[in-house]
């Protein structure tokens, strides 16, 4: 790394202590950007490293709730507002008990740069709490939602501050919350949080947009070295909404989808993954991956080891952060994969990246990837603003032209920079500069 980014990044997890999954994503941007440095010193006069690096508000809340026995619960809530230098701060809820501040932090970072690579006028956050959706009623959702955004409200607006879903909050809670937010306020203002349901404010193709979007990704890098989806293997990792919709895109490009996971093992099914039943199980049941097998003669549920070790031709890690390590990395090198597109956040950890591209693997970080579910979040808010509604058809070619325009800014830019063919030096690089750019030109705010 160079100097001047290592005492930046020395000061970042010092003032950050214990926050290891912030520390990966500063990190994971910085060595890319000592070519930048020289290019244009301006940053770093500016003090634009370390700027970045501090968001511009952090909020921590009390969320206390009561379930369905009676008993008091309390959980913490965070919003992270990271940086507004291109918009409003946009980036998910996540509800998940390892929420705790430096998740929510790697979150937003990340958000910010891969909100500049839409091209939208976005700023990136994020949010969320320690809570656990997983085996609670409709009710003790409805009330944790509603104590949640009885305290969130007063930090957000379609101008300031634009949540949206993440692991943990779906449709349902995103109901809940928007809810609670037009009866504290008094106002339907639709773009305060994306991801509605289509017949009260949402976007079509929203819901799919992330899984689709990193499978048009990967589709784009093939293409790029005169290869396609047609006929190979995928291995998707996860089986909730973009594990779902990405095995439903790679199917329609005409891929062989074997495997796919959740929290309690992987399933292997070498006829291609039965989408149907899997959502009926997931998304219809809220089951395991266990009853998915009980209803499908010839899948097997492997309860040990790691969905890496299918051999596969594309893997598309879409569960969550650091669920690809460097051994899992060796294992899908020794099988013959070409490519890996990141639908989660940071599931890839910095070793395996490395692993990856040495052995001449294309590989495309989430920041690029998996902006689909961003940028169509953006197309939401454009209709919630002309009060519009746009077709299936006309919204995901939308998302294809702006995950086409993503992948070639990440090419164009490694070229620029010297690196052809290295996604995340040129999704950091093109990211970092649009977000320095405009920082520069607002002053030193």
């Amino acid at each position: 790394m160079d100097s001047r980014l290592q005492s930046v990044y020395d000061e970042v997890v010092r003032r950050n202590q214990g926050e290891t999954e912030f520390h990966q994503a500063v990190r994971e941007i910085f060595d890319s950007l000592g070519p930048v440095l020289v290019k244009h010193p301006r940053y770093v006069e500016a003090a634009v490293l370390e700027r970045l690096c501090e968001p511009e508000r952090q909020i921590i809340f009390r969320v206390p709730w009561v379930d369905d026995s009676g008993r008091v619960r309390i959980n913490r809530g965070f919003r992270v507002e990271f940086n507004s230098a291109l918009g409003p701060f946009k980036g998910g809820l996540r509800f998940h008990p390892s929420v705790y501040l430096g998740i929510v932090k790697f979150l937003g970072f990340e958000q910010v740069f891969k909100n500049s690579l839409t091209g939208m006028p976005l700023g990136g956050g994020k949010g969320g709490s320690d809570f656990d959706p997983r085996g609670r009623s409709d009710g003790e959702i409805m009330r944790f939602c509603q104590s949640f955004m009885t305290e969130l409200y007063r930090h957000i607006g379609e101008h300031t501050d634009v949540p949206a879903g993440d692991i943990g909050v779906g449709g349902r809670e995103i109901g809940f919350l928007f809810g609670q937010y037009k009866r504290i306020t008094n106002r339907y203002e639709s773009g305060v949080l994306t991801g509605k349901g289509v017949s009260w404010g949402g976007s079509l193709v929203r819901t799919e947009a992330t899984g689709y979007g990193t499978v048009l990704f990967a589709e784009r890098m093939l293409a790029a070295t005169g290869r396609d989806l047609d006929g190979r293997r995928v291995t998707v990792s996860g089986s909730g909404n973009v594990a779902v919709h990405a095995i439903e895109k790679a199917q329609q490009l005409g891929a062989q989808v074997v495997a796919f996971s959740d929290s309690s093992g992987y399933v292997v099914d070498e006829v291609g993954v039965d989408l149907p039943l899997l959502r009926h199980v997931k998304e219809e049941k809220r089951g395991r991956v266990a009853d998915y097998v009980a209803r499908r003669p010839g899948a097997r549920l492997v309860t040990d080891g790691s969905i890496w070790d299918v051999p596969t031709d594309v893997a598309l890690p879409c569960a969550t952060q650091n669920e690809l390590d460097g051994a899992a990395a060796k294992r899908l090198v020794s099988h013959g994969v070409v490519a890996v597109a990141e639908g989660a956040n940071m599931p890839t950890t910095p070793e395996a990246v490395s692993l990856l591209q040495d052995a001449g693997v294309l590989f495309a970080p989430g920041k690029a990837a998996n902006a689909g579910g961003v940028a169509t979040s953006a197309l939401e808010m454009q209709q919630n603003a002309s009060r519009d509604a746009w077709s299936f058809e006309y919204t995901e070619e939308r998302l294809a032209q702006t995950m086409a325009g993503i992948h070639d800014r990440c090419v164009e830019t490694a070229d620029e920079y010297g690196a052809p063919g290295n996604y995340v030096l040129g999704a950091n690089i093109a990211g970092f500069t649009k977000v320095a750019d405009a920082m520069i030109a607002l002053g030193v705010v």
